[in-house]
């Protein structure tokens, strides 16, 4: 079952059971080098063949035809070729789209959230949620509609996400994609047992959200859970702009807000030059302008200050704004947790006292706390000194996890270390630091702890079938709500109170 093909394979035939080449099941390439390939515009164009109405009679109706009578009717009545644009383009080909090109990009998904505002509704983002998730599955994974009923789906989610947005997604898995089985899981827990750990400090590092959890026994602990709003996206946009800054980049008009290809272009280069290290250090790397569709220009040019960018996660404000910051989630409060005995602040009242959704999750234990200058490091040691016990905590300090794409940095591991070590308060009994090193891709931790999550014998009890999610966690009437849940965690709870 874990004979996974690669995405560009081509599906197997009825008398090939499986595909000629597997991947590795960690999807990990055999060979990670500096790339400066250039990126090449998606082919917006569905070139459809229309055929004569009088060839396909001919067809139908005698197939022992003579060939050359067959090439003469061609002759006559040639085939059309008809081009009209894709009617969707999905994945990274979306984001390579050419900017005259009639489409608009959807990102369903953003800083950790669903990405709602008065452009764009939420019913458009589970709509478009939905429909990503259909073509990976029909596209990619080959899985049939009808089959899907014969499967079970692991939902493997960051610790950001509301319990709204879990519950919309849950219902996106079994009712509208057909799963007969799903359950959720926490991306922290996750992460630790995909590298074989059962407690653990996780850090997080994904695109556009880091987020620091302390897991112990396989239990990830909520009260330690810290979101940072930033990522690898802030990073490559902080390399950009120290490059112009230090006047070395091209005369491109280099803009990834309003380009996407141009923030592909600065991951890659992120990816394959940003490091730690003491000292200036500078890297020559191709750097390519996306500003004619027709074509792309190039220019060899030699980047300096590489190893700034990467410390905006040690030290945030080196990290510039957003140019569109997130809007405000006036939506966020689910009101169906009112109807639970533990909606309580720490202060005896209920309800949210007329503050913000947002504001009042500082309030409460069991939800992820968000800050926004802190650097990773004082995070990291306020997760782990949060658990208030001793043991705990020099076992924490010693099993740092690092898991995302920014996790392979060069040098961010040993400077993590030294730097968590002198930031502990002298009165803490904490003499060593240690951040482990990943047995795989960091990338692809969290979705092979998932893989691990869903054999195990007990989270059985936590899976959650179609039917009972229909009758049971949906209101009549109401459309997608989940019956009397305050919060989904993964490894406990799936729909109950019903």
């Amino acid at each position: 079952m874990l004979k996974i093909p690669f995405l560009g394979e081509v599906s197997p035939s009825e008398n090939q059971p499986l595909p000629p080449k597997m991947g590795r099941l960690d999807g990990l390439s055999a060979q990670q080098n500096k790339d400066d390939s250039i990126l090449t515009w998606t082919d917006v164009m569905d070139k459809s063949i229309k055929t004569s109405t009088s060839i396909e009679r001919s067809v139908n109706s005698d197939a022992d035809e003579d060939p050359s009578q067959s090439t003469s009717d061609d002759g006559n009545k040639p085939n059309s070729e008809e081009n009209k644009y894709k009617e969707m383009i999905f994945g990274e080909d979306a984001l390579k789209i050419p900017h005259s090109a009639p489409y608009c990009l959807g990102r369903p998904i953003r800083r950790g959230h669903f990405n709602i505002s008065q452009n764009y509704s939420l019913h458009q983002v589970l709509e478009d949620l939905r429909t990503i998730w259909n073509w990976m599955l029909t596209e990619k994974l080959h899985i049939n509609p009808k089959d899907r009923h014969l499967y079970s789906a692991i939902l493997v989610l960051g610790e950001t996400f509301d319990n709204r947005e879990m519950k919309e997604m849950l219902s996106i898995v079994l009712c509208d994609l057909g799963f007969s089985t799903a359950v959720v899981h926490q991306e922290a827990l996750a992460a630790a047992f995909g590298n074989g750990l059962s407690t653990a400090c996780v850090v997080n590092i994904g695109a556009q959200v880091t987020q620091v959890v302390c897991v112990e026994d396989g239990v990830a602990l909520p009260h330690t859970a810290l979101a940072l709003p930033y990522g690898g996206d802030d990073i490559s946009r902080c390399l950009l702009w120290v490059q112009q800054r230090h006047r070395t980049w091209p005369n491109f008009k280099t803009d990834p807000m309003k380009k996407p290809i141009d923030m592909l272009m600065l991951n890659k280069i992120k990816e394959g030059y940003s490091q730690i290290r003491s000292g200036s250090y500078d890297a020559v790397s191709v750097v390519h302008s996306y500003e004619h569709e027709k074509s792309v220009g190039h220019q060899k040019t030699r980047l300096s200050a590489l190893s700034v960018p990467p410390m905006g996660l040690l030290y945030p404000r080196l990290l510039i704004p957003e140019e569109f910051p997130p809007p405000p989630r006036p939506w966020f409060q689910d009101c169906d947790d009112m109807l639970e005995d533990t909606w309580q602040t720490n202060d005896g009242l209920s309800g949210n006292g007329g503050l913000g959704a947002w504001d009042s999750y500082q309030m409460l234990p069991t939800r992820v706390k968000k800050f926004d200058n802190i650097g990773l490091v004082e995070a990291i040691v306020s997760s782990v000194l949060s658990t208030g016990r001793v043991d705990l905590q020099r076992k924490l300090f010693c099993s740092i996890q690092l898991v995302g794409g920014a996790a392979s940095t060069t040098g961010l591991a040993p400077v993590l270390e030294q730097r968590v070590l002198n930031t502990i308060p002298s009165n803490q009994p904490v003499e060593k630091v240690e951040v482990l090193q990943s047995r795989r891709n960091p990338l692809f931790i969290p979705w092979k702890g998932g893989v691990i999550l869903g054999v195990l014998d007990t989270t059985r009890d936590a899976w959650i079938h179609r039917e009972d999610w229909i009758k049971n966690g949906v209101h009549v009437g109401s459309g997608r709500k989940y019956k009397d849940s305050y919060f989904l965690q993964s490894q406990l709870m799936c729909y109950y109170n019903s």
